[in-house]
């Protein structure tokens, strides 16, 4: 029997993680991770089809994001891909979770091809969004082609403290600016905005950010804990899982043709679909196709 979405709470070693629940106790369970700078109100629109389809849904908020917490001062406030990763795989174990069909963009899309990639017998399926998400940290100092370069103007920015500074002040009108370039034609109107931005007030989505849009570049220090993630990662694993690449066709922070080449990565079953029109937040603009893609995982699976 469906239940109505409740928020609940689950503690794993180092977080607090809110998250979102609806659907069958006994369902097929879906995660759905959201990015940056986004929240779950960007899966409003896949979850009750998901739910109709017997699946039961979770959506958390990640590390900085709406109500999830760190449990302890001292714990590094970093925002890096081993981060998001270890997240998403402790919360699978916080809820008892054996296995999950997982679904991501963005940072959230990092932390699904990261525990597909590393612990993929807990993967029963894979939605990413804009392809192969781990990062190349070690070859990230290669400058890339001027017009992706100029894509990443707010990364480079962030690795300022003129750029800490200008997160921490505007936050607001600085995200809803990334938005707007990188979804130009999502139509959003300020309700829809609103709904969001709250998450932004969590008292370490500023640290969490500035440091993994550093970390990335090399030029901030991960979590000595999670070292031994990073240099797992760093040799640019194999998904070896079902999966399913969608990417908007009107990506305005990476478009399609940066996931092109991504299927030698995914070695478990691979389908890549462009999604017309929409942007860099898919689940949001386009979620029928989303959900459409996540359902084809799930029917193969019960095949």
């Amino acid at each position: 029997m469906s239940r109505p979405i409740t928020l609940q709470r689950v503690r794993t070693r180092t977080l607090e993680i809110a998250y979102e629940e609806c659907g069958p106790e006994d369902g097929v369970p879906i995660v759905l991770l959201h990015g940056f700078p986004y929240d779950p109100r960007a899966y409003d629109g896949m979850v009750p089809s998901l739910v109709a389809a017997g699946c039961r849904t979770l959506v958390p908020y990640l590390r900085g994001y709406g109500p999830t917490r760190f449990l302890a001062a001292e714990t590094p406030r970093s925002g890096q891909q081993a981060a998001l990763g270890h997240d998403l795989l402790e919360l699978l174990n916080a809820l008892g979770l054996s296995t999950a069909t997982l679904v991501g963009y963005d940072w959230g899309g990092r932390a699904a091809c990261i525990v597909a990639a590393l612990w993929p017998q807990r993967v029963r399926g894979l939605v990413s969004i804009g392809g192969y998400n781990i990062q190349d940290i070690p070859g990230s100092g290669a400058p890339l082609l001027p017009e992706q370069e100029y894509r990443y103007w707010y990364q480079y920015y962030f690795h300022t403290e003129r750029g800490r500074a200008g997160l921490q002040m505007h936050r607001r009108e600085l995200c809803r600016l990334l938005w707007r370039l990188w979804s130009p034609h999502w139509q959003f109107d300020d309700r829809t905005y609103e709904r969001t931005v709250a998450s932004f007030d969590n008292p370490d989505f500023v640290d969490v950010v500035i440091q993994s849009y550093r970390h990335r570049f090399g030029y901030a220090p991960g979590d000595p804990a999670l070292e031994p993630i990073e240099q797992r990662l760093a040799g640019r694993p194999l998904i070896p899982v079902p999966t399913i690449v969608l990417h908007g066709a009107g990506d305005g922070v990476t478009p399609p043709d940066g996931s092109a080449e991504h299927a030698r990565f995914f070695t478990g079953g691979y389908q890549r679909r462009v999604i017309p029109v929409a942007g860099h937040n898919v689940p949001q603009e386009a979620p029928g196709a989303a959900t459409e893609a996540v359902l084809a995982l799930v029917a193969g699976q019960r095949g």
